[in-house]
C-alpha cells in the first residue's frame, strides 16, 4: 500500500524538478516516482475539469449528485430505478427521492414498462442531455485554452503521450478487464 505522505512528498520533488531542471537534462525519476506525479497530474486536471461545468450547475440548484445521476444515465443509457440506486449505492427511496427532485427539473423522466408495471426505468430527456452537452462545451473551450499556451514542440509530445495512454487503457482493459467492464456498463456486474 502507497503511503499517501510518500506519494504527495515524490509529486512536490517532482513538479519542483520540472520547475527547475530543463526536461532534457532532467534525470528520469524513478518509475514508481514517475508515475504518482502523473496520476496526481491526471487527478488534479481532471477534477479542475469536473468543476468547470459542474459549477455552473450547482448555482442552478442542481448538486453533484444529480449531475452525476445525469452522466451515469447518458453513458449507460436508460436503466430501471433499482439498478440506478444500487449504481449510486443508496436505497431504493433514497434514489427515488433524487430522481423525483432531478425530474421536477425537467432532465429526467420515468417509464413504467408495459410488460411489468412495476418496473420503472429511468432516462435522460433532451433537456438533460442538453446540459450535459453545455457542460461539455464549456469544457472543451477550457482545453483549447489550456493548449493554446503549448507551443507546436509541446502539443507533438502531448499528443503522442495521449495516443501512447489510450492504447495502454486498451490494453489493459482487453480479456477479464474488459469483460468486467462490459458487464460493469451492461448492468451485470
Amino acid at each position: 500500500m502507497v503511503n499517501i505522505d510518500t506519494m504527495v512528498g515524490d509529486c512536490m520533488i517532482v513538479q519542483m524538478t520540472r520547475s527547475t531542471i530543463p526536461i532534457d537534462s532532467a534525470p528520469a525519476p524513478r518509475p514508481a516516482v514517475a508515475k504518482a506525479a502523473i496520476i496526481a497530474d491526471l487527478r488534479a486536471s481532471m477534477a479542475e475539469l469536473k468543476c468547470i461545468g459542474s459549477e455552473r450547475l450547482v448555482r442552478q440548484g442542481i448538486s453533484m449528485t444529480q449531475l452525476h445521476v445525469l452522466h451515469l444515465l447518458d453513458h449507460h443509457g436508460e436503466m430501471p430505478m433499482s439498478r440506478l440506486a444500487e449504481m449510486l449505492d443508496v436505497s431504493l427511496s433514497n434514489g427515488t427521492g433524487l430522481i423525483d427532485r432531478i425530474e421536477e427539473r425537467g432532465f429526467v423522466e420515468r417509464i413504467r414498462v408495459p410488460s411489468d408495471r412495476r418496473m420503472v426505468m429511468v432516462r435522460l430527456t433532451p433537456a438533460g442531455r442538453q446540459t450535459l452537452e453545455e457542460i461539455e462545451i464549456i469544457r472543451e473551450q477550457v482545453l483549447r485554452r489550456v493548449l493554446d499556451r503549448l507551443d507546436a514542440t509541446q502539443l507533438t509530445g502531448v499528443a503522442r503521450a495521449m495516443a501512447d495512454l489510450r492504447e495502454a487503457v486498451a490494453a489493459t482493459l482487453t480479456g477479464t478487464d474488459a469483460h468486467h467492464h462490459a458487464a460493469v456498463s451492461q448492468g451485470r456486474d
